[in-house]
């Protein structure tokens, strides 16, 4: 426990350092700057993945023509697509917000494939038989379809979004939690790299369980429970 405790600080002492830096520190600005660049990343990853996950399910050209491409990207690292935009666009929050999109892009994609892919053709079917306009088609039988996979793809892709924007930040950037970090660490400050940690955890668990999961019960209810 003695060595334990030389390594680690005692949670008082993190939350007196998280306390300090949200009151007379920078804590709630950087918190601020991350959640700005991840949520603006997300929101366009999610639309354009959405998109095209949609054109790769559906048009089967599409999936043929560019499935390596998708793959590729899968396994692209996330490192060198930061590394070449900040060469190409400077340390710049464009630079970082279209390095994190470019990253989630494809998972986003390939989710929504394999959505559309389970497709029940029953229901268009009976979309036919009831002569359902198309934009009844799209809210009764398509979207509800649809939807699981792209909360699914939301989950998986926030948890890494949280991620690489972080990594980003150390790598180059003026400000946010993963840049105080990298300051942090060329001092050996243990105790305010866990601080920021710990808020932006909590942040996360925030979002997720005050706003994700009730969206995600909302939008699921229409499914029949499981035994």
């Amino acid at each position: 426990m003695l060595f334990v405790h030389r390594l680690f600080p005692g949670p008082l002492a993190v939350a007196a350092e998280m306390w300090d830096a949200a009151t007379t520190g920078p804590l709630l600005v950087d918190l601020g700057r991350t959640l700005l660049r991840a949520s603006t990343a997300f929101a366009a990853a999610m639309v354009l993945g959405t998109a095209l996950g949609i054109a790769f399910g559906r048009l089967r050209w599409v999936d043929q023509l560019f499935s390596g491409w998708l793959l590729v990207g899968l396994n692209l690292p996330a490192i060198v697509v930061a590394i070449v935009l900040y060469i190409w666009l400077g340390l710049t929050d464009l630079a970082l917000i279209l390095a994190v999109t470019i990253n989630k892009l494809p998972l986003v994609i390939s989710i929504t494939r394999e959505g559309v892919r389970s497709f029940a053709h029953e229901f268009d079917e009976l979309a036919l038989v009831f002569r359902l306009s198309a934009w009844r088609r799209l809210r009764l039988i398509f979207v509800p379809q649809l939807l699981p996979f792209v909360l699914a793809a939301a989950r998986t892709g926030l948890s890494l979004i949280w991620k690489i924007v972080l990594v980003f930040e150390v790598l180059g950037s003026d400000g946010g939690v993963g840049y105080r970090i990298a300051v942090q660490f060329q001092f050996f400050d243990i105790t305010g790299i866990l601080a920021y940690t710990a808020s932006f955890i909590l942040v996360v668990l925030a979002f997720e369980y005050g706003l994700l999961r009730p969206v995600e019960r909302r939008a699921l209810q229409w499914r029949p429970v499981q035994a």
